[in-house]
């Protein structure tokens, strides 16, 4: 959920190479290349307390976290300030994606259980899935090179042309960098624009809750804490970019007049992750080549839209 001005998310001109010699970036510190406006790159985060000084944590549960007698229920609240606007992140303990897998396997008693435990995952099954196919490759069905959203993310990061604005640090062009905000934001925008907000909180909660259970308590293990591939501030930076995504999601799905019964054109698709991009600039002050309705990608993305939202998917 959101506070947002009035302002477009995209006010701001991209960068030009011109422009790189006076970046909007602060030096020193856990500030280190952050514009403050919206997204976050984990990447530039050293520490849990690091983050805490730009987004803040609060912690809830019905009970004592240690105690495994009782069923307690946690959540962790995030809350990120940027330029007058506000995003709150929420991630409660509950079903993660493997317990809907483990009950999938389960046959009858398993998904009686999920029914009760989770009703609007199994209620939405059906849209569950297609954002599942959105996320895989998935060639057998789809033919060989069949982009996910993975791909569109990456396509993003091959795009920047202000590399000396953009890749600050060694792990800016790793994974943990550009690469995981973009699949973030971009994944949650197209869920909440074709679908819903809500969905898209459901998606990102499922992801995040099979990570790390400890998210919702705080209690976390100093090899957690100093784990170079899975640790809490990554997960966290992904719950707040998740919601940005959301708020980018809303807004261009009103732009586009865009519904779930759009039949998508490369031309369409290709303004959509332009204006994405155009998000990014603002976010980072840097700048990007345009997505090209031509380019293979946008293509076979927008076949694979069309197939997948159209009635006669078999899911």
């Amino acid at each position: 959920m959101m506070m947002a001005c009035e302002a477009s998310l995209r006010d701001a001109e991209p960068p030009t190479v011109e422009q790189e010699g006076s970046p909007r970036l602060s030096e020193g510190g856990s500030t280190l290349a952050f514009a403050g406006t919206g997204a976050l790159l984990a990447s530039r985060f050293h520490s849990l307390a690091e983050f805490k000084s730009l987004v803040q944590v609060e912690y809830a549960s019905n009970g004592d976290v240690t105690d495994t007698s009782i069923a307690v229920q946690s959540q962790v609240k995030l809350t990120h300030r940027s330029h007058g606007e506000e995003v709150v992140g929420i991630l409660a303990s509950g079903l993660s994606q493997e317990d809907i897998m483990n009950a999938k396997k389960e046959g009858f008693w398993g998904r009686v259980g999920l029914l009760y435990s989770a009703p609007y995952p199994v209620a939405n099954r059906a849209d569950l899935e297609r954002v599942l196919t959105f996320a895989r490759r998935i060639p057998l069905t789809f033919g060989e090179g069949d982009p996910a959203f993975l791909d569109l993310a990456q396509t993003s990061v091959a795009n920047i042309n202000t590399p000396n604005l953009a890749f600050l640090t060694a792990l800016d062009t790793s994974e943990k960098g550009y690469l995981n905000t973009f699949n973030h934001i971009t994944a949650q925008a197209f869920i909440t624009t074709i679908f819903s907000e809500e969905l898209a909180d459901v998606v990102a909660d499922l992801h995040e809750r099979k990570n790390m259970p400890e998210l919702t308590t705080g209690r976390f293990t100093a090899a957690q804490l100093s784990n170079p591939d899975n640790n809490p501030v990554e997960n966290y930076v992904d719950i707040v970019n998740n919601e940005w995504g959301q708020e980018l999601g809303k807004r261009l799905r009103d732009r586009y007049q865009i519904t779930r019964k759009t039949h998508w054109s490369p031309t369409l698709l290709a303004d959509y992750l332009n204006e994405v991009q155009a998000y990014y600039s603002w976010a980072f002050g840097i700048g990007f080549q345009p997505f090209r309705p031509e380019d293979e990608l946008m293509l076979r993305f927008t076949s694979k839209l069309n197939l997948v939202m159209g009635d006669g998917f078999g899911l």
